[in-house]
Protein backbone atom coordinates (compact mmCIF):
# COMPACT_ATOMS: atom_id res chain seq x y z
CA UNK A 1 0.00 0.00 0.00
CA UNK A 2 1.25 3.92 -1.08
CA UNK A 3 0.37 6.64 0.65
CA UNK A 4 0.95 9.56 -1.31
CA UNK A 5 -0.49 12.71 0.15
CA UNK A 6 -0.30 16.12 -1.62
CA UNK A 7 -0.51 19.01 1.34
CA UNK A 8 -1.08 22.23 0.22
CA UNK A 9 -1.20 24.97 3.39
CA UNK A 10 -2.28 28.44 3.19
CA UNK A 11 -1.68 30.68 5.46
CA UNK A 12 -2.61 33.98 6.08
CA UNK A 13 -0.47 36.65 6.71
CA UNK A 14 -0.41 40.36 6.83
CA UNK A 15 -3.28 39.86 4.65
CA UNK A 16 -1.90 38.41 1.26
CA UNK A 17 -2.99 34.64 0.83
CA UNK A 18 0.45 32.44 0.67
CA UNK A 19 0.12 28.52 -0.62
CA UNK A 20 3.28 26.36 0.19
CA UNK A 21 3.46 23.08 -1.31
CA UNK A 22 5.12 20.15 0.17
CA UNK A 23 4.29 16.68 -1.34
CA UNK A 24 4.36 13.95 1.36
CA UNK A 25 4.81 10.15 -0.16
CA UNK A 26 5.44 7.09 1.39
CA UNK A 27 5.09 7.60 5.16
CA UNK A 28 4.98 5.14 7.74
CA UNK A 29 5.94 4.69 11.02
CA UNK A 30 7.33 1.63 12.77
CA UNK A 31 4.91 -0.74 14.97
CA UNK A 32 5.85 -1.04 18.86
CA UNK A 33 5.68 -3.44 21.25
CA UNK A 34 4.47 -3.14 24.53
CA UNK A 35 6.29 -0.91 26.93
CA UNK A 36 8.17 0.71 24.26
CA UNK A 37 8.83 4.31 24.21
CA UNK A 38 9.88 5.22 21.19
CA UNK A 39 9.77 4.74 17.43
CA UNK A 40 10.33 5.81 14.21
CA UNK A 41 8.34 7.61 10.72
CA UNK A 42 9.60 8.03 7.99
CA UNK A 43 8.54 9.19 4.50
CA UNK A 44 9.61 11.46 1.72
CA UNK A 45 9.33 15.23 1.57
CA UNK A 46 9.36 17.34 -1.84
CA UNK A 47 9.02 20.79 -1.38
CA UNK A 48 8.02 23.24 -4.43
CA UNK A 49 10.07 25.58 -2.74
CA UNK A 50 13.09 26.00 -0.15
CA UNK A 51 11.71 25.53 3.01
CA UNK A 52 12.34 23.60 6.75
CA UNK A 53 10.73 20.97 8.72
CA UNK A 54 10.86 22.33 11.81
CA UNK A 55 8.67 20.79 14.07
CA UNK A 56 6.40 17.46 14.25
CA UNK A 57 4.00 16.27 17.08
CA UNK A 58 1.34 13.76 16.96
CA UNK A 59 -1.13 12.99 19.56
CA UNK A 60 0.29 9.49 20.46
CA UNK A 61 3.39 10.94 21.39
CA UNK A 62 4.84 13.55 24.26
CA UNK A 63 8.14 14.23 21.56
CA UNK A 64 8.48 14.53 17.96
CA UNK A 65 11.81 15.50 16.95
CA UNK A 66 13.72 15.04 13.51
CA UNK A 67 16.79 12.91 13.83
CA UNK A 68 19.75 11.88 12.08
CA UNK A 69 22.23 8.93 12.40
CA UNK A 70 25.24 9.07 10.76
CA UNK A 71 28.64 7.29 11.01
CA UNK A 72 31.45 8.68 13.00
CA UNK A 73 34.53 6.61 12.22
CA UNK A 74 33.48 2.49 13.46
CA UNK A 75 29.77 3.98 15.23
CA UNK A 76 27.05 4.87 14.32
CA UNK A 77 25.50 8.11 16.01
CA UNK A 78 21.62 9.43 16.66
CA UNK A 79 20.99 12.84 16.97
CA UNK A 80 18.47 15.43 16.84
CA UNK A 81 18.53 17.96 13.85
CA UNK A 82 18.81 21.58 15.39
CA UNK A 83 17.26 24.25 13.18
CA UNK A 84 15.13 22.63 10.98
CA UNK A 85 15.73 20.03 8.50
CA UNK A 86 16.40 21.88 5.20
CA UNK A 87 13.95 20.92 2.08
CA UNK A 88 15.59 22.06 -1.34
CA UNK A 89 13.34 23.00 -3.49
CA UNK A 90 12.16 20.36 -6.20
CA UNK A 91 14.74 17.81 -4.35
CA UNK A 92 13.13 15.04 -2.59
CA UNK A 93 14.60 14.34 1.02
CA UNK A 94 14.15 10.70 2.50
CA UNK A 95 13.21 9.88 6.21
CA UNK A 96 14.43 6.61 6.32
CA UNK A 97 15.46 3.68 8.69
CA UNK A 98 19.55 4.83 9.39
CA UNK A 99 19.51 7.99 7.48
CA UNK A 100 16.97 11.51 8.29
CA UNK A 101 14.33 10.26 10.48
CA UNK A 102 10.88 11.59 12.62
CA UNK A 103 11.53 10.00 16.13
CA UNK A 104 8.33 9.89 18.32
CA UNK A 105 9.59 9.35 22.38
CA UNK A 106 7.19 9.35 25.01
CA UNK A 107 4.74 7.03 23.65
CA UNK A 108 1.16 6.92 24.95
CA UNK A 109 0.73 3.64 23.92
CA UNK A 110 1.98 0.56 21.93
CA UNK A 111 1.51 1.53 18.07
CA UNK A 112 0.00 -1.86 16.70
CA UNK A 113 0.38 -3.03 12.95
CA UNK A 114 -2.35 -2.24 10.76
CA UNK A 115 -3.77 1.12 12.52
CA UNK A 116 -2.89 4.70 11.87
CA UNK A 117 -1.63 7.72 13.76
CA UNK A 118 -1.98 11.18 13.02
CA UNK A 119 1.51 13.67 12.63
CA UNK A 120 1.19 17.18 12.31
CA UNK A 121 4.54 18.64 9.95
CA UNK A 122 5.49 22.23 10.74
CA UNK A 123 7.50 23.81 7.96
CA UNK A 124 9.06 27.20 7.79
CA UNK A 125 9.86 28.64 4.25
CA UNK A 126 12.57 31.21 3.37
CA UNK A 127 10.75 34.75 4.81
CA UNK A 128 10.26 33.05 8.10
CA UNK A 129 6.80 31.84 7.29
CA UNK A 130 5.34 28.80 9.23
CA UNK A 131 3.01 26.69 8.07
CA UNK A 132 1.79 22.92 8.96
CA UNK A 133 -0.11 19.89 7.50
CA UNK A 134 -1.95 17.10 9.28
CA UNK A 135 -1.29 13.33 7.78
CA UNK A 136 -2.53 10.21 8.63
CA UNK A 137 0.50 7.73 8.51
CA UNK A 138 -0.10 3.70 8.31
CA UNK A 139 1.81 1.92 11.51
CA UNK A 140 3.85 -1.32 9.63
CA UNK A 141 6.78 -3.40 10.54
CA UNK A 142 8.74 -2.29 7.06
CA UNK A 143 8.00 0.76 4.66
CA UNK A 144 5.01 -0.11 2.30
CA UNK A 145 6.53 -2.71 -0.17
CA UNK A 146 9.56 -3.60 1.37
CA UNK A 147 10.28 -6.75 3.04
CA UNK A 148 11.23 -6.47 6.70
CA UNK A 149 14.87 -8.27 6.01
CA UNK A 150 15.06 -5.41 3.43
CA UNK A 151 15.00 -3.09 6.60
CA UNK A 152 17.94 -2.12 8.89
CA UNK A 153 17.09 -2.45 12.37
CA UNK A 154 16.23 0.43 14.69
CA UNK A 155 15.98 -0.20 18.24
CA UNK A 156 14.68 2.66 19.90
CA UNK A 157 13.75 0.55 23.38
CA UNK A 158 16.33 2.17 24.68
CA UNK A 159 16.54 5.59 24.01
CA UNK A 160 15.95 7.82 27.38
CA UNK A 161 14.66 10.88 27.54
Amino acid sequence: MKLKTLATILTLSSGALFAQTVDVKDAWARATVPGQKATGAFMKLTAKEGTKLVAISSPVAGVGEVHEMKMEGDVMKMRAVTGGLDLPAGKAVELKPGGYHVMLMDLKSTLQKDTTIALTLVFKDAKGVETKTEIQVPVSMAAPGAKAADMPAMDHSKHKM
